[in-house]
């Protein structure tokens, strides 16, 4: 038999009748403020549960179903959720983490697809090969985290922190990453000939200051009003790319055919190796 109290005031939430949690049936469980601190939950059946305000910090959900689960303001911090299903094609069946803490937690391949994270954290997680198309983190802090070929399709990526983030082979087509932080990412990739997509992506006010976008595919891309100070964009695809107003101070162009960028009232004559056509007007 399995007690799980509540975190706080010791009040009994539920008795499992089983030795462990690991493939426990807790569906439609109301467990808001359980303390489930490192406990086996691996492939356990959470949906639609409520872990509102739950301690699940070390815990292990590898595997676990967490569809329609009420997750906001939990505890997850260095949880491991590899392979977690969270995300459904309905964003109104998807779970809910909106200011929950997930720092450190391993999300690797986890369905996020159309999840609510907004005001999250999420420091130093890895999220490798996660499925995120759709998800909602407006607000949340994705400082230092690892999405290595990543799925962000049409993700909701405003006002994020995203410095140092490590976004390698990522798919970032259509997100929305309107004056996210984005200082020092490296949006190149870790294979030759390879690349990063973001094409279709806003990042109107976006802060790239040093970020590398080394062959990125940025075609239809919003960069206006962008900070692209030192940022490295060689052999990056921009064709069809709106720059206008960015701040491109000692940025590096070398090989990034400019022919159909928007590019008025950039400052390209402080940026690095720019061929500029002679048609080009309005720069600085």
């Amino acid at each position: 038999m399995i007690d799980i109290k509540n975190k706080e005031t010791g009040d009994l939430l539920a008795t499992i009748d089983a030795s462990s949690l690991a493939g426990a049936d807790l569906r439609e469980m109301r467990l808001n403020g359980a303390d489930l601190r490192g406990m086996d939950l691996s492939g356990a059946d959470l949906q639609l549960s409520d872990l509102v305000g739950a301690d699940l910090s070390n815990a292990n959900l590898c595997g676990a179903l967490l569809i329609g689960a009420h997750l906001n303001a939990a505890n997850l911090t260095g949880a491991d959720l590899r392979r977690a299903r969270l995300g459904a094609e309905n964003p109104s069946h998807a779970a809910m983490l909106s200011k929950a803490d997930l720092s450190r937690a391993n999300l690797e391949r986890a369905d996020l697809r159309n999840v609510e994270v907004r005001k999250a954290q999420l420091r130093g997680a890895n999220l490798n090969c996660a499925d995120m198309r759709g998800t909602d983190f407006n607000g949340s802090d994705l400082c230092h985290v690892t999405a290595h070929k990543a799925l962000f399709i049409k993700a909701n990526l405003r006002e994020t922190n995203l410095c140092e983030a490590d976004l390698r082979d990522c798919h970032l087509n259509d997100a929305n990453l309107v004056r996210a932080s984005m200082h020092d990412a490296d949006l190149s990739s870790r294979y030759e000939g390879g690349f990063t997509v973001i094409n279709l992506a806003n990042l109107e006010g976006a802060d790239l200051t040093r970020a590398d976008l080394r062959n990125v595919s940025a075609e239809d891309t919003n960069l206006r009003n962008a900070n692209l100070t030192d940022a490295e964009l060689t052999g990056a695809v921009l064709g069809g790319a709106i720059l206008r107003r960015a701040d491109v101070t000692n940025a590096n162009f070398q090989d990034v055919e400019l022919a159909s960028v928007t590019m008025e009232f950039a400052n390209f004559s402080k940026a690095r190796n720019a061929v500029i056509p002679a048609y080009k007007k309005n720069l600085r």
